[in-house]
């Protein structure tokens, strides 16, 4: 069992990964970890996550009411969020938010990442859903973050960033990981001509493959809104993961080729 000061040199050090990684940009991104229910380690608001000490490190709430601080350091206002997850995901001990380049770069454009391109992303993510946009240091966030809390364990925040919880610190970070991978992997492999994805059988068989190894958290292979709703599994949703805005949605095969042969047209092809 970590000790308190463990815990906080822990957090520590997955900032400094996301910083070094390129997750953050100066003061960006925002990491927390729950103690009981009632008390919660968080990292400060105007700081680099590459750069923080142990004192650095507040505590807080559930209502994000600051418990104990170093100083002129003070939580960050997005802690709203953080509480949010843990409220509503009593099996989740830690939340981490980050602006990955690739992940974010997906949320800006308003696309989820929902193929299913690699075994290790659809076994271990699912999907990556949007959650709409909200204007930072309000509610809005965790209003729009809550729609998808119960379903899955990453959520790209649109315009703005990514957000992954689990059971602990390191896994809520290899989440991190695994999100920006998949996204990278998804736009390069675009660059190429597209991604050749797996069909609704394959996904099944690695959904099973996630069942037999009894992998913690909220996933498709377990619990699926859009079916739970009558809809496409996530991978089939067509971009349906998106969230009630609609951003990401893929256009049908024949509004393609319509929007293509008008602009071949106009080329004089």
């Amino acid at each position: 069992m970590q000790n308190e000061y463990e815990i906080k040199k822990q957090i520590c050090d997955i900032g400094k990964r996301i910083y070094n990684r390129n997750m953050v940009a100066a003061n960006d991104g925002n990491i927390s970890v729950k103690l009981s229910d009632n008390e919660f380690l968080c990292t400060p608001t105007g700081v680099s996550k590459g750069f923080m000490t142990p004192e650095y490190i507040c505590k807080v709430d559930a209502d994000g009411n600051v418990i104990q601080a170093n100083g002129s350091f003070k939580p960050s206002s997005e802690i709203k969020m953080h509480m949010r997850v843990y409220q509503e995901r009593p099996d989740v001990n830690a939340v981490v938010h980050a602006h990955p380049v690739y992940a974010t770069s997906f949320a800006i454009a308003g696309i989820p990442l929902t193929q299913p391109i690699m075994p290790e992303a659809v076994i271990a993510l699912g999907c990556v859903p949007i959650a709409k946009y909200g204007r930072p240091s309000t509610m809005e966030i965790p209003d729009a973050v809550s729609e998808y809390v119960q379903y899955f364990d990453a959520v790209l925040l649109e315009n703005h960033g990514a957000l992954t919880y689990s059971d602990s610190l390191l896994n809520a970070y290899m989440k991190m990981e695994s999100v920006e991978f998949y996204a990278q992997l998804l736009y390069q492999s675009r660059m190429l001509g597209g991604p050749k994805e797996f069909t609704p059988q394959q996904v099944e068989d690695l959904y099973e493959i996630r069942r037999q190894f009894g992998m913690k958290g909220r996933h498709p292979a377990n619990l699926c809104q859009n079916l739970k709703e009558g809809k496409p599994s996530c991978h089939t949703c067509a971009g349906g993961c998106a969230g009630e805005s609609g951003a990401g949605k893929a256009a049908s095969p024949e509004l393609v080729a319509e929007i293509t042969k008008k602009v071949l047209e106009q080329l004089g092809k």
